[in-house]
């Protein structure tokens, strides 16, 4: 098959397109055919070494984590599913960016989706939805501030909790706020300020916090819900034990995956894309996405 490979840590020069061998399902798992696959800050990070230590990965290797696909193999144990289904799903660390992939995780696509919506759908949804289920509270009728709303994440928790009843207050830059509008959140801008402006937009107060961006901002966060235990980060490792709030890793849960599904087809969240690169393109989408600025998901068309 043809893959996206680099052969060492390191900067997008590393990124080739090559022949590497096809992948084959173990049990629970099934193999696609990939019509896209996402791009995530996770996978630049992956492919420069800077999380290493944590996240280590066999050399070379293949960038990316979530994709869309037919399925084309079935590994012993994993159930309904058929061959020829179209599914959206997850990889481990990587894998995806190639023309065959394998999942451990996965959910029927919408039909409503595109290949490049269902491409970007993976890991913002089930890091979404970790986050706000890690609020531990009914998200109807309250107001959820999103720190970070802007982003691939950010843009999936809007959606979302604005589905499942919550008024939503997203953090950006000012360029970004017609955007988050046309998600259904109220806009504000992020940094020095906020609290005022917040007391301006929910004169009631914010009831929970999510923080997808990892701006520095955590303990100003804490301080505008009231308590740690109304905030959750999906980003901000560093800073969240030492503040007490609890923090929600992305997991490779199909369970997530067929929710943000089945809101999908019910037509509540549309993933929202960025750019899309042809898989020749794969140094230019990673440093897209290391330059910043992403409003919504970057997708490569294998």
């Amino acid at each position: 098959m043809r893959a996206a490979r680099y052969h060492e840590y390191g900067g997008t020069d590393t990124l080739v397109v090559e022949h590497a061998p096809d992948p084959l399902p173990g049990p629970g798992e099934i193999r696609v055919r990939v019509a896209a696959a996402g791009v995530n800050p996770v996978d630049w990070k992956v492919r420069n070494g800077s999380v290493r230590d944590f996240l280590p990965v066999d050399l070379p290797a293949i960038p990316g984590r979530d994709v869309v696909g037919l399925v084309d193999m079935i590994g012993e144990g994993a159930t309904s599913v058929e061959i020829g289904d179209r599914v959206f799903g997850l990889c481990g660390v990587t894998g995806a960016t190639a023309e065959l992939a394998v999942l451990s995780a996965w959910a029927p696509a919408p039909t409503a989706w595109s290949d490049e919506e269902a491409a970007g759908a993976g890991l913002a949804s089930v890091t979404a939805l970790g986050g706000l289920k890690a609020l531990g509270q009914q998200l109807e009728g309250r107001t959820l501030l999103i720190d970070g709303a802007a982003g691939g994440v950010g843009g999936a928790a809007v959606e979302i909790a604005r589905a499942l009843g919550a008024t939503v207050i997203g953090t950006a830059s000012e360029r970004n706020h017609a955007y988050l509008a046309s998600l259904g959140a109220i806009p504000v801008a992020y940094g020095a300020g906020l609290a005022e402006r917040l007391t301006r937009l929910a004169p009631n107060g914010v009831d929970l916090v999510l923080d997808a961006a990892a701006s520095g901002s955590l303990s100003d966060l804490v301080e505008i819900a009231g308590a740690p235990d109304r905030v959750v980060t999906v980003a901000d490792h560093m800073n969240a034990q030492r503040l007490g709030v609890r923090v929600a890793n992305a997991v490779n849960d199909s369970t997530l995956l067929a929710e943000a599904g089945a809101l999908g087809e019910q037509g509540r969240y549309v993933p929202r894309i960025d750019r899309t690169y042809r898989l020749e393109d794969i140094a230019q989408a990673h440093a897209h996405s290391e330059g910043g600025h992403v409003r919504g998901k970057i997708v490569v068309l294998v």
